[in-house]
């Protein structure tokens, strides 16, 4: 049975004691969302318009990229609303679509460096059948499994939040809403949602890093085994712009999810530092780290001045 709500918003939160000179904060996070989006869609023209891309290891970073926009545009309007406008009520329902589509991306975007993970490793492992292993419609398919594995795991997290009565403080940690934080304003049992979002946590994120790990743990053995040093250091040098998206979207993301359950005496800035960390710089930095995307740019930049 659905249970009524005595809370009707929560209150969004930007940094606390700083509202004075939220306008000017507001700057940074604009440049930040522009550039980001910016950046992602020059990486989805390029690999689109460039057939030479037209290659496994491109299409999973336009995956990357499309699943780094929509992040963009899911937190986009209550972040920057927040900042610019003061604007900090938000409904229950809108909460819970919120915060199923970060969820949901963030799950994407895992199962997309686990997918570049695999791609690497049949690049060293197999160079010659790398081809014929990773064709197009086998990557359009194992995409869409990702995305409906998404969509399954995720979709009863809001399910279960909608029958939680809400009366503790509405007043949310972030200027968005995710899983970990709305619970905290439940005044009812959630030891459902509790455990299924702990048990969704480790079979999906960290399922994939795990797999990510061990990936990496074979490519090394594969690369130790190469005679030649330069050969070595080229097969390790198309792996560093993956390790890097992997580092920028693991480290935060697992930090900020132990500092929400268990870091109850932990201080609100961290918490809040380390949640625009995990929502705002992967999509930044991921067109940045790929080495690939910035020759290409750089070509394309010193023709069209020639």
């Amino acid at each position: 049975m659905t249970l009524g709500l005595i809370h009707s918003v929560f209150l969004l939160t930007g940094i606390p004691g700083q509202e004075y000179v939220h306008l000017w904060i507001s700057i940074p996070f604009c440049l930040m969302y522009v550039i980001s989006i910016v950046g992602n869609s020059v990486i989805l023209f390029i690999i689109k318009t460039d057939p030479t891309l037209h290659e496994p290891m491109y299409i999973f970073l336009s995956m990357l990229a499309i699943t780094d926009l929509g992040l963009l545009l899911s937190t986009m309007p209550t972040t920057l609303g927040l900042f610019l406008l003061n604007s900090r009520d938000i409904t229950l329902n809108a909460c819970f679509a919120q915060l199923f589509f970060i969820h949901l991306l963030k799950c994407i975007e895992s199962s997309v460096l686990l997918l570049m993970a695999f791609d690497r490793f049949i690049a060293i492992r197999d160079p010659l059948r790398y081809a014929s292993i990773l064709t197009l419609p086998r990557i359009g398919k194992m995409g869409l499994v990702f995305v409906l594995r998404g969509v399954a795991v995720i979709l009863p997290l809001p399910l279960l939040l909608q029958r939680v009565r809400y009366c503790r403080s509405n007043v949310l940690s972030h200027s968005y809403c995710i899983n970990q934080d709305v619970m905290k304003m439940a005044c009812s049992d959630i030891r459902v949602s509790s455990i299924y979002g702990l048990s969704l946590s480790l079979l999906t994120v960290g399922l994939d890093s795990l797999l990510i790990f061990l990936s990496y743990v074979m490519i090394l053995k594969t690369v130790l085994s190469i005679t030649s040093n330069v050969e070595c250091l080229r097969a390790l040098n198309t792996c560093v712009s993956h390790l890097c998206a992997v580092l920028l979207f693991y480290t935060p993301m697992i930090g900020l999810s132990v500092i929400h359950r268990f870091g109850k005496g932990s201080s609100p800035l961290l918490q809040i530092l380390l949640g625009y960390i995990y929502l705002l710089i992967p999509p930044l930095m991921n067109p940045v780290v790929t080495k690939q995307i910035r020759d290409r740019l750089f070509r394309l930049f010193t023709h069209k001045v020639a």
